[in-house]
C-alpha cells in the first residue's frame, strides 16, 4: 500500500510538472552590436577609442493568469557602455493583460513602458532620435522614469490612453521593501489619437507629465508635450512640440519644437532627416535657441542591420556659439 502511495503521488508531481510547464511560454532573443562613434566640435570631448560592443539576452515568458495574460521581461547586456549605469541589469517588467480592462505593468526598470517617457520622441527615424549624442541628448520630454513604475494603458476606438506614476525614483527595489528617500513623485498622462477614421496613415497625441515635490514651499515641474505623425506610401513625416517648467525659481524653462521626414528607399533602405530647436529661457539674459540637425540611415539585410547617424547642434546646451557634433556607425546582429 506505501508503494502504491508513492507512485500516486510522482504521478501527481509529474502532472503538476507538466501543467506548469504547459501554462508559461518561455522563448530567448539577443542581440550582438559593434559601434564606430566620433565626436567634434567646441561643446564635445576629443574622440578617444572610437570602437565599442554591446551584446545583451532577453528572456520573455507569458501565460494565462486567469483574469489575463501575464508577460516577463528580463534584459542582460554588457553595462560599460551605458552612461552611469554600472551594472549588467537593464530591462525588468511584467505586464499582465487583462483585454478590454485594459493592461497594467510595473516597470522595476528600463522598460518606457508607459507615460510620457514612452512617448518622448515618435519621430519617424531611419535610426536615431535627432538629439541622439549632441546638445543636451534628450528630447526634453522627460516623465516618469523607469524605476519601479506602475502603469496603465487602454484604448477606446480611435483613442487610447497611456497612464504612468512613480515615487521616490528607485530603480529595481526588491520585494517588500520601501526604502530611500522618497522626496518627489511622478504622475504622467498620455492621449493617443488614431486618425486614419478621418485621413488614412494619420496619427498623433498630447500628455503631461508633472513631479511633486514633498519639500514644503517648491511647486511641481511640469511637461506638456504634443506630436503629430503622416505616413503615406514609403514617406512618413511628424511633428513634435513640447514645453518643460521647473518649480524652482528663477530657473530656466524650455519650449521645442521638432519636425523629422523619413523616406524607406526600398524593403532595405531607409533615410531619414531631422531638426530640432529648444529655446532656453534665461530669466536674467536673453533667451538662447539650441539648433540640432540630423542625418540617420538604416539597411537590413535579414538578421544584420548597418546604420548611420550623423547629428551637430548649433549653441550646444543653450550656451551661444558652442557648437556639437557626432557620429555613429553601428553594425548589429539579432539572433
Amino acid at each position: 500500500m506505501t508503494n502504491l502511495k508513492k507512485i500516486g503521488l510522482s504521478a501527481l508531481a509529474g502532472s503538476l510538472v507538466a501543467f506548469s510547464a504547459n501554462a508559461v511560454e518561455m522563448s530567448v532573443s539577443g542581440t550582438a552590436e559593434v559601434t564606430y562613434t566620433t565626436s567634434d566640435g567646441s561643446g564635445s570631448a576629443p574622440t578617444g577609442n572610437p570602437w565599442g560592443s554591446n551584446t545583451a539576452i532577453g528572456f520573455t515568458g507569458s501565460g494565462d493568469v486567469g483574469f489575463g495574460t501575464a508577460t516577463i521581461v528580463r534584459t542582460l547586456q554588457d553595462g560599460a557602455n551605458h552612461g552611469t549605469q554600472t551594472d549588467n541589469f537593464v530591462s525588468a517588467y511584467q505586464t499582465v493583460d487583462m483585454g478590454d480592462m485594459g493592461t497594467l505593468s510595473l516597470d522595476a526598470a528600463g522598460g518606457g513602458l508607459e507615460g510620457v517617457t514612452a512617448h518622448d520622441d515618435l519621430l519617424p527615424s531611419a535610426y536615431e532620435e535627432v538629439w541622439n549624442g549632441v546638445g543636451s541628448g534628450t528630447s526634453y520630454n522627460a516623465g516618469a522614469a523607469s524605476n519601479d513604475t506602475i502603469g496603465y494603458s487602454n484604448s477606446f476606438g480611435a483613442f487610447g490612453i497611456s497612464l504612468a506614476t512613480t515615487k521616490g525614483g528607485t530603480r529595481a527595489s526588491g520585494d517588500g521593501g520601501n526604502g530611500g528617500t522618497a522626496t518627489t513623485s511622478i504622475t504622467d498622462y498620455v492621449i493617443k489619437l488614431d486618425g486614419s477614421a478621418l485621413i488614412d496613415g494619420l496619427s498623433g497625441g498630447f500628455g503631461n507629465s508633472t513631479t511633486k515635490s514633498s519639500v514644503e514651499g517648491v511647486n511641481d515641474d511640469y511637461v506638456d508635450m504634443g506630436w503629430i505623425n503622416y505616413s503615406t506610401g514609403p514617406v512618413s513625416i511628424g511633428a513634435r512640440m513640447s514645453e518643460q517648467q521647473s518649480g524652482s525659481a528663477g530657473t530656466a524653462g524650455k519650449n521645442v519644437e521638432a519636425y523629422a521626414i523619413a523616406f524607406n528607399v526600398n524593403d532595405n533602405l531607409s533615410l531619414s532627416l531631422a531638426t530640432q530647436d529648444v529655446e532656453f529661457d534665461h530669466p536674467s539674459s536673453t533667451n538662447v535657441t539650441e539648433t540640432i540637425d540630423a542625418l540617420n540611415a538604416s539597411y537590413t539585410m535579414g538578421a544584420a542591420s548597418v546604420r548611420a547617424s550623423f547629428s551637430e547642434a548649433d549653441n550646444d546646451a543653450g550656451k551661444t556659439g558652442i557648437t556639437d557634433e557626432h557620429m555613429e556607425l553601428s553594425l548589429v546582429l539579432s539572433f
